[in-house]
């Protein structure tokens, strides 16, 4: 009989051994599996230079139109991230994969709020004789200026000094994305056929932007042109004045029906030279309805390295003394 217990003994241990493990395995197996942990949102900014507005998207409340006027003033439309491409006038949808914030489309304060109808978004999208640019995104965390400069703005002319303020005159979308691939721009160009194009972003930006052909003089008379084809785009009725101006500028502005022969004297002999041994072939014809130097003379020079040298050392020149600037320095507008 002591036999019989020392050998039941162990069978008990060994028993208990393994319905231990038993109820530990079922016990590992009705736990739910540890997430694997979620990618750091990053920021990423889509920047936009030149005269552009910010409307809502008549048939999506989720997405939002930038919106520009094509215009003899600015070259060709490009976007760049680590890659470019140049954009023909028509209407854009900028894709960004894995979008995590909730779009609340908060607009800081610099911004030109104005209020952008749907049918007036609707038309501009409609109307391919129009000459412009639509580009579709989604709506961004916030809206932050992109650059500013000091002006007054308003629906009578001259806008009043109490419109005065460092205006947002290029604008930066913010998002927030789970990841940097994946970013896309599809298209469909008023004439012509656009490749969908796969934007290389290494570093978090990516921009849209219209460069001037020509700097403004010193009544700032490209960025009063560009903001009156701007709001003129958008149905709008709104005046763009700049206090550091000269006071005789109200005489020759591009804005009001009385400026319509005279702003093109504004700018002097030697901006005019400038841009027309630099610029391209329609900008020496434009030049040429100002009668100051006849284009046939000057396509005999324009190509020469003396003429291009020359320019380039009186455009640095009137760059770092103040007479040349960059780009547009209108409001953008901030529809809502």
């Amino acid at each position: 009989m002591r036999t019989e217990r020392n050998f039941t003994r162990p069978m008990v241990a060994l028993a208990s051994a393994v319905v231990a493990a038993l109820f530990l395995i079922a016990c590992q197996q009705a736990q739910p599996p540890t997430p694997e942990p979620k990618p750091a949102a990053k920021d990423v900014y889509v920047i936009f230079e030149g005269p552009w507005a910010i409307a809502p998207d008549p048939k999506d409340a989720n997405s939002v139109l930038l919106l520009a006027p094509k215009t003899k003033g600015h070259r060709d439309l490009y976007v760049e991230a680590s890659n470019h491409s140049t954009l023909a006038a028509g209407t854009y949808d900028l894709s960004l994969p894995g979008k995590t914030g909730p779009g609340a489309g908060t607009y800081d304060p610099s911004f030109l709020r104005v209020k952008i109808d749907a049918q007036n978004a609707q038309r501009v999208l409609d109307n391919k004789s129009a000459a412009r640019y639509a580009i579709r995104l989604p709506k961004p965390e916030a809206y932050v200026p992109a650059s500013r400069y000091r002006s007054r703005a308003g629906s009578t002319y001259p806008p009043e000094a109490s419109t005065e303020m460092e205006y947002a005159t290029g604008a930066s979308l913010r998002y927030s994305v789970a990841s940097l691939s994946g970013f896309s721009l599809s298209g469909a160009p008023d004439t012509g056929t656009f490749n969908p194009l796969l934007l290389q972003v290494d570093t978090p930006v990516i921009r849209f932007v219209m460069e001037p052909t020509m700097a403004d003089d010193v009544c700032y008379t490209h960025s009063r042109q560009s903001f009156h084809d701007l709001v003129q785009l958008v149905g709008l009725t709104l005046y763009v004045d700049f206090p550091d101006n000269p006071s005789d500028c109200h005489n020759k502005d591009p804005q009001v029906p009385h400026a319509g022969k005279a702003h093109a004297s504004l700018a002097s002999p030697v901006e005019r030279m400038i841009t027309m041994l630099t610029a391209n072939l329609a900008d020496v014809q434009a030049a040429d309805a100002a009668e100051v130097f006849p284009s046939r003379y000057l396509r005999l020079v324009a190509g020469s390295k003396i003429a291009r040298g020359m320019a380039e050392r009186l455009g640095a020149a009137m760059y770092f003394f103040g007479a040349a600037s960059g780009g547009c320095k209108a409001p953008t507008l901030g529809g809502g």
